[in-house]
């Protein structure tokens, strides 16, 4: 499900995927700034911009129309 809003990861912002957890985990550390990942793109975007591999940053702090987040629960 993407191309509704950008979503919010834990994830903070890395330029590549160089060093990036292989387990699935989040990946919040070894980063250089306090930008977070967006991913998804939003209905503001072209069609080609709304994929879930389509990723942004912006600060923590950011609010806009187009962002949000999904909740996930595992069931234990």
């Amino acid at each position: 499900m993407h191309g509704n809003v950008w979503e919010w990861c834990q994830d903070t912002w890395h330029k590549n995927y160089n060093g990036a957890p292989t387990d699935g985990s989040a990946w919040v550390s070894g980063n250089d700034n306090d930008s977070r990942m967006l991913r998804g793109g939003s209905w503001i975007n072209f069609p080609r911009g709304c994929r879930s591999a389509n990723r942004f940053s912006n600060a923590p702090g950011g609010r806009f129309s187009d962002v949000g987040f999904r909740v996930v629960v595992v069931l234990a």
